[in-house]
């Protein structure tokens, strides 16, 4: 089967590619950096030519949920469109859990995303992640003053990329799927914590702090740690504590 995979070079797709080929399928990613853009349609018809299947695996290139809404509905117009005219017969969207609740935020324009695969014409299944295990340095970086190492209170149940893009894997090729499937790991975390075991893993003095804004309403439910998944998600290890260590 061969599987076409926008965003195909980026964290997750990276980790799609490689499960799909281990798997015996023919990935075809796709991404700016192979002269693809998803933005303007440009190059799309030969990334998709003969694909089965389309894995839209696409990250929008700003974190303001305007900005990355109108990525979202400007590429899916062009997947779509694209899409159909490769004969493409399924398309799986990675979205975030609990889109479908945020109003604010990156998150939020996930089901802008969501909604625009669903009005279109192909069939459309949709994994919700939580938050990989390799955004949290990420996120530590962006918070460090000195010494400090701020974080937002977060109670999430992160899950590693690799994982994910297993799970995705699956839901692409299996030839009946659920419409809606979420993916998380084993164990349920609060992100200070995880700031702090990458610290101590690294050897760094600093210490992480968790920081609150009452003001922003998806802020407020990932503290309150009201946006987990459900019941019936995938969950699989390994847990972010045995992720860190593999990095070694």
């Amino acid at each position: 089967m061969r599987i076409a995979v926008a965003g195909g070079t980026g964290r997750l797709g990276r980790h799609l590619v490689d499960a799909l080929t281990e798997a015996g399928h023919d990935a075809a990613p796709f991404s700016r950096t192979t002269g693809v853009d998803v933005v303007t349609g440009e190059g799309l018809a030969a990334a998709l030519k003969g694909a089965d299947v389309l894995v839209d695996a696409a990250t929008g290139p700003s974190p303001d949920r305007d900005e990355a809404a109108a990525f979202f509905r400007a590429a899916v117009a062009n997947l779509r469109q694209a899409g159909a005219d490769a004969g493409v017969q399924r398309v799986v969207v990675v979205s975030i859990i609990g889109a479908d609740r945020f109003t604010s935020s990156y998150a939020a324009s996930k089901a802008d995303q969501e909604r625009a695969w669903l009005d279109g014409p192909l069939p459309v299944r949709i994994l919700r992640s939580d938050l990989f295990h390799e955004f949290v340095e990420p996120m530590m970086g962006w918070g460090r003053q000195g010494d400090v190492v701020h974080l937002p209170r977060m109670v999430r149940q992160p899950v590693a990329a690799r994982t994910v893009a297993e799970t995705a894997a699956e839901l692409a090729t299996a030839p009946d799927g659920p419409p809606l499937l979420e993916v998380a790991g084993p164990r349920v975390e609060n992100l200070v914590d995880l700031g702090t075991l990458v610290l101590a893993h690294r050897g760094d003095p600093a210490r992480a702090e968790g920081v609150s804004d009452p003001g922003d309403p998806d802020g407020v439910l990932y503290e309150a740690g009201r946006v987990l998944p459900g019941p019936d998600a995938v969950v699989a290890g390994p847990s972010f504590a045995d992720w860190l260590e593999g990095t070694r």
